[in-house]
């Protein structure tokens, strides 16, 4: 007899460990309040609208793992998910791969998500554990592009570029996240793509490396980064508009 499939049950990671430099001095990027509440909430709540998901594994800061457990109880998460926080690594790298040691064997499938896009709708992270869970083992969200892209050759900083060619648009996606997989294929693209420098800064792009396919979904204009303060501004505003007129 042949063995029956098993149950399908998918987690999120979200690597928080990074310090934000590029929006300025201050506490790490993914605690930075958004509404009067860390971002870091905000995309775990995020993750947990989504009824795929069972379990959420917050990466903390190498030293910060007891603060940020205790900045979590004190804000209310959805009690169907459960949530754990693991001290990260050096790089964004590292820390997904201990958010991935951490997870449960009855986990199948994950989802990868920046604490740094805190407004993702749950369409959106449904649209790719669906995929992941339709037989795809990896799923990226993303966006067609809007301005024009150049390649250029790097000069230091300041100095004029030259432009070396001009990519074809309609061919280009701009990536987001939750990024899913197939739990085996990220644990391999991890045992096997070796870091370099700061290491990979996009799960997908590690599976490419191992030749598995990787598949793209429509992404959302609300689920970019918040990277430098106008971004936060934005954010801001996104919220704003949500709690005015959906009761966010």
């Amino acid at each position: 007899m042949s063995e029956e499939p098993r149950p399908h049950r998918t987690a999120a990671v979200i690597p928080a460990a990074g310090r934000g430099v590029r929006l300025g001095p201050g506490a790490p990027k993914a605690l930075r309040a958004l509404g009067g509440t860390p971002m870091l909430v905000h995309a775990i709540r995020a993750m947990a609208a989504s009824r795929a998901v069972s379990l959420v594994v917050v990466v903390a800061p190498p030293d910060g793992a007891a603060e940020v457990k205790n900045l979590l109880d004190a804000h209310a998460l959805p009690e169907r998910t459960d949530y754990l926080v693991v001290p990260g690594g050096e790089t964004r790298q590292e820390s997904v791969r201990l958010g991935l040691d951490a997870l449960p064997e009855a986990v199948t499938s994950v989802l990868v998500h920046d604490a740094a896009r805190p407004l993702v709708p749950v369409e959106t992270v449904d649209a790719v554990a669906e995929a992941v869970r339709d037989g795809a083992p990896a799923v990226v969200p993303a966006l067609p592009l809007a301005d024009t892209v150049k390649q250029v050759e790097p000069r230091a900083k300041g100095e004029p570029e030259p432009v070396v060619a001009t990519p074809e648009r309609a061919l280009l996606r701009a990536v987001q996240t939750p990024q899913g997989f197939d739990r085996a294929t990220l644990e391999r693209a991890h045992r096997t793509v070796e870091q370099v420098g700061e290491g990979a800064t996009d799960c997908a792009g590690m599976v490419e490396r191992l030749g598995a396919p990787v598949v793209v979904v429509p992404g959302h204009e609300e689920a970019f980064k918040v990277t430098r303060p106008l971004d936060l501004v934005l954010a801001e505003a996104v919220l704003a508009r949500r709690r005015l007129t959906d009761g966010f």
